[in-house]
């Protein structure tokens, strides 16, 4: 396996089979010259996606298919953070640090994809199809946890993208001790309006499976979403902390979602609507547990955090400057 990481991107491969008496390679390989040298493999970079994957008979717990094959470029429309401005970690600078686990950062929020993919050998092709992508790193993820992404919508004029998630994870030096994280972040119009626990309060209500509803607020702007679903959803392997990578969540891209979001007067009321759009192609997912019933939550964050959170930092000098803090992976 060959992975790459630079200052400003990720480059990550793998070869499973190679072709006979060719070494695998250990960086980005021209196109042609990647399906010439590897049978089974992949390969992705922040602009060009192309693999070839079989199924080897482990994943007994969902149907699929005997082959995939796929190669498309993507052109990148939203990252963490105001079109043409400085990105943003995606949990606040402090979760740069070997800290909280897992680390996660959303690299694109909303992007434009063109290729193929082949699925057991039937061929779809596609020109500016909604594409995003996230990075996970770290132990396991949290003990539970639920998410909502969507860039295809009815009724808004420009790209719109909505990710949303929460978790309930693991206090780090305190054994069996856990707190309620969660966010609402969206990009409109090249603007991101981010709803997080250090500049307001996210609360949630979300089912066992079928039901996710989130609200949230911050200094300026308040936000409303709602998604249902009637497919039962596919199970997915997730890394947890008891049992490695294992079956541990729930997935579908068939949901139903309304999102709403306006403009915050001073007294609290709603303001200007500046968003009230919805789509039927919504990513959701639950995972981890015990999911017995609803859970029903609530996160915001003590003011002497928040002010600490919102101070900008620059990471990446911190680490340049002591490397022997830096998380693997980042």
């Amino acid at each position: 396996m060959s992975q790459c990481i630079g200052r400003h991107e990720l480059m990550l491969g793998n070869t499973f089979t190679v072709g006979k008496n060719l070494p695998p390679p250990n960086k980005e390989t021209p196109p042609q010259e990647f399906h010439g040298r590897v049978l089974e493999g992949f390969q992705v970079t922040p602009l060009w996606h192309q693999g070839f994957i079989r199924d080897d008979g482990r994943s007994t717990y969902v149907q699929t298919v005997t082959t995939a094959r796929w190669e498309y470029s993507t052109r990148p429309v939203y990252g963490w953070g105001d079109v043409g401005s400085k990105q943003n970690s995606t949990a606040g600078w402090l979760a740069a640090f070997p800290v909280f686990e897992p680390h996660w950062q959303i690299c694109m929020a909303g992007g434009l994809s063109t290729g193929w993919i082949e699925w057991d050998g039937e061929r779809f092709e596609f020109e500016n199809a909604p594409s995003y992508s996230e990075k996970n790193w770290g132990a396991a993820f949290p003990r539970k946890w639920f998410w909502v992404q969507c860039n295809v919508f009815q009724g808004a004029s420009g790209e719109v993208a909505l990710t949303a998630a929460g978790g309930l994870r693991e206090l780090p030096g305190l054994a069996d001790t856990f707190e309620n994280a969660a966010l609402v972040g969206i990009h409109y119009s090249g603007k991101f309006y981010e709803f997080v626990p250090w500049n307001g309060v996210v609360n949630w209500e979300i089912a066992p499976w079928g039901y996710w509803q989130m609200s949230a607020e911050n200094e300026t702007h308040k936000v409303e979403l709602e998604a249902t679903t009637k497919d039962p959803g596919t199970t997915l392997r997730a890394p947890t902390k008891e049992a490695g990578l294992a079956p541990a969540c729930k997935d579908t891209c068939f949901g139903d979602l309304r999102l709403r979001m306006s403009e915050k007067r001073h007294d609290g009321s709603e303001g200007k609507i500046i968003l009230d759009v919805t789509s039927n192609m919504a990513a959701l997912e639950v995972g981890g547990g015990p999911w017995f019933n609803t859970w029903k939550g609530k996160t915001s964050t003590p003011e002497i955090l928040s002010q600490a959170l919102r101070v900008p930092v620059d990471v990446e000098g911190i680490l340049g400057f002591v490397p022997i803090i830096r998380p693997p992976g980042l």
